[in-house]
């Protein structure tokens, strides 16, 4: 490849958001010299983030140049890179990347970070970065390219994220991070936390990993860094490194690492997106390479990654559903109807209930109280609460004060009259519609006129949960995922009478409990558990016409889904399982397959279908398969996988129809952030318009041009 054009490749990206190089003088304390501190800002207040373009970069670069000169002539003693308010920098600017349709500028991008980050390394001064918040993927690794780190302890996102984009961290970061925090460490940020719904390190973590050398309060958190970078300039600070490990020195863990990667990525993805083994390739081969042979490898891997499908898939997945559609529901009221919420009253206190006690008093900070039918209920339910806490406490991802306040949040009775001042009232209580009736009559005949009264219900109708209320317009379906902590989707359910401004109030609770709502009608199921139903349906039924349950289980790895069916269902149990299917076959007749066979085995108290040998291999225990029922007429995994794809596609074209959503876009969002639908397909709908089954089944695309 011939020298990269960087001004051609800037010229690519007119409308580009600048994030500039502020540089300013600071005179450092104890007569130790002049230092260069460079400020990115992009001009925005903290709504916009700041972002890496390649503008941006060749502004960098510009700015280091002219620092290196002065660093030559002894003008300044040492440089560092710091953000504005909340961000050191957010990665780079994945609008811009997901519009570079050839290879060469691709490579370009990738080699115009390494060339611009290199100059950190060799400015002839030492160089700091003073990470004071947001720092993802390129941002981070402007950190990692420095000599030293300071971190906020009110820096929230720090991570490189790129396993879970479709991308590497090319920008030297699988060189530099594995050396800096271990191979073991490096895996955790690199692998398992982008692929754990992208979860990040706040910096009290990233400081204990020891991606940063030191760790100071927000207040004065750049005053502090000044200050520690002129005693390591001085020589007064000696900086520790316990984690820093050389290859040579690594012994068996670096391969062992990697291995443990590879396993992590084969169970989450079924190795159906290329990104993160490509990662872990890297890591392997960084072992032995040089950091030039490693900078190739990653910018070729950059380049290669950008014009891939899943890469492109991902990107829209991300930008345009989760965050674009996701922060701006379709069909959402006014926020400005809504109305304060000042107490939550949870119905029930078993695990789901006091999962949704623990939200709500975490992020509303009001009082929140528990009700069941006797105390022994109550109190194992506030009990779970205050345990959760101290789980909190423990792992210091809460304040001794934020834990006894938590705490004190949240009671319990055994009278529903404990609700009488409570502003919102939500039942999680035994999946039966008699029973959440009565639940609902007896709440109304406590509360104010004005209560909102929610139900978590997963499968059944909203409708007629409200039926024979005075005021039924005040009933919402409010649905969360399990683990309600982690699932970020709220399903939220408008009836036919529920009214603007309680509905409004449910959405406005959604973002201050930090969930992605998505409005649905009341329909049996709503989304995602009905269309898993239709998914479990065509599983179970081909495995009761005869097709061994292996072939019928892994069938669907080429989607990648984090689950094989069955294993599934056994996590959700399955007696849950079979009474949502039963809802769904009530409502939907016979395209939703009702196994005999599986209601056999939870008859005989059988948890699970397969059972795991004592070398962890899966297997179906010969007692369990005696007392099952087949057909004679089995399937291939190619037909199995064909004949779901069509289930889905018409599921969906029905769901469309029937107004279940606004458009397919929602589907697409409920299934990737409330049943892990992989990233990399770019949406459900996408995926079924891609492998032909919306045409065969419905005629047409749920997309009328090429989504993701």
């Amino acid at each position: 490849m011939s020298a990269p054009d960087y001004q051609r490749l800037a010229g690519l990206f007119p409308t580009e958001v600048v994030t500039h190089s502020y540089v300013s003088d600071i005179q450092l304390p104890g007569n130790q010299g002049t230092f260069a501190l460079i400020t990115l800002d992009n001009d925005v207040d903290h709504s916009r983030p700041t972002t890496l373009g390649p503008n941006t970069l060749l502004e960098l670069g510009a700015k280091l140049d002219e620092l290196k000169a002065r660093a030559d002539k002894g003008e300044i003693v040492g440089v560092g890179v710091t953000g504005k308010p909340f961000y050191l920098v957010a990665g780079a600017d994945l609008s811009a990347v997901k519009s570079i349709s050839e290879y060469e500028d691709g490579a370009a991008m990738a080699h115009l970070g390494h060339d611009v980050y290199a100059k950190l390394g060799n400015l002839g001064v030492p160089s700091f970065s003073f990470i004071n918040g947001v720092a993802l993927g390129g941002g981070l690794e402007i950190a990692l390219q420095s000599d030293y780190r300071t971190v906020s302890t009110g820096a929230g996102a720090l991570s490189l994220p790129e396993a879970f984009i479709g991308l590497v961290p090319g920008w030297g970061g699988v060189y530099l991070l594995p050396r800096l925090i271990g191979p073991e460490n490096a895996v955790k940020v690199m692998i398992e936390n982008p692929l754990s719904n992208n979860r990040t390190l706040s910096g009290a973590a990233a400081y204990k990993l020891g991606i940063a050398d030191a760790l100071f309060e927000p207040a004065d958190f750049l005053e502090q860094s000044l200050a520690w970078a002129s005693r390591v300039i001085s020589g007064e600070e000696q900086v520790s490194r316990p984690n820093a490990v050389e290859p040579a020195d690594a012994g068996d863990a670096w391969d062992a690492a990697v291995a443990k990667g590879r396993a992590f990525v084969e169970a989450k993805t079924s190795n159906a997106a290329p990104a993160p083994a490509l990662v872990l390739d890297l890591l392997e081969a960084g072992k032995t390479w040089t950091r030039e042979e490693s900078r190739e490898a990653e910018c070729n891997a950059l380049a290669e990654l950008m014009q891939t499908p899943q890469f492109r898939s991902t990107v829209y997945a991300f930008l345009d559903l989760v965050q674009k559609r996701g922060k701006r529901p379709a069909g959402a009221p006014d926020k400005k109807l809504a109305r304060p919420v000042t107490k939550v009253g949870v119905v029930g206190a078993g695990l789901m209930a006091s999962q949704l006690a623990l939200l709500f008093a975490r992020q509303l900070k009001v009082p929140v109280v528990m009700t069941d039918i006797d105390q022994a209920r109550v109190d194992k339910g506030v009990g779970y609460v205050h345990a959760e806490v101290d789980k909190l406490l423990a792992k210091k991802r809460i304040s001794p004060d934020a834990a006894n306040r938590t705490k004190g949040l949240v009671t319990g009775s055994v009278s529903k009259e404990a609700f009488s001042d409570a502003d919102f009232v939500i039942e999680a209580v035994f999946e039966e519609l008699s029973v959440k009736k009565q639940v609902f009559a007896e709440v109304e005949a406590v509360v104010s006129p004005e209560c909102i009264l929610a139900t978590n219900t997963s499968s059944l109708s909203v409708t007629e949960m409200a039926a024979d209320l005075q005021h039924p317009e005040r009933v919402v379906g409010f649905h969360f995922f399990n683990p309600v902590a982690v699932m970020p989707l709220l399903e939220i359910v408008r009836a036919p009478k529920t009214d603007d401004a309680v509905l409004a109030t449910a959405f406005v609770l959604a973002k201050q409990l930090k969930k992605t709502a998505v409005l649905v009608k009341d329909a049996a199921a709503f989304v995602v558990n009905r269309i898993l139903g239709r998914m479990f349906g065509e599983i179970t039924m081909v495995f009761d016409e005869g097709t061994d349950a292996a072939t019928a289980d892994n069938a669907l790895r080429p989607m990648g889904l984090p689950m094989s069916p069955f294993t599934l269902l056994a996590l959700v149990g399955l007696p849950v399982g079979q009474h949502v299917q039963e809802s769904l076959h009530s409502a939907f007749g016979e395209r939703f397959w009702l196994s005999k066979n599986s209601q056999k085995l939870i008859d005989a108290g059988i948890k699970s279908l397969w059972q795991k040998d004592e070398d962890g291999n899966a297997y179906i225990p010969e007692e369990t398969l005696a007392m099952l029922d087949f057909g004679t007429t089995p399937s291939t995994s190619e037909e199995v996988l064909r004949r779901t794809q069509d289930a889905l596609a018409e599921e969906i074209g029905l769901m469309l129809e029937e107004g279940v959503v606004a458009a397919p876009e929602d589907i697409d969002l409920c299934m990737i952030l409330g049943a892990g639908w992989p990233m990399h397909l770019g949406g459900i709908t996408p995926y079924l318009d891609r492998v032909g089954a919306s045409e065969r089944v419905n005629g047409k695309k749920f997309h009328a041009a090429a989504a993701a």
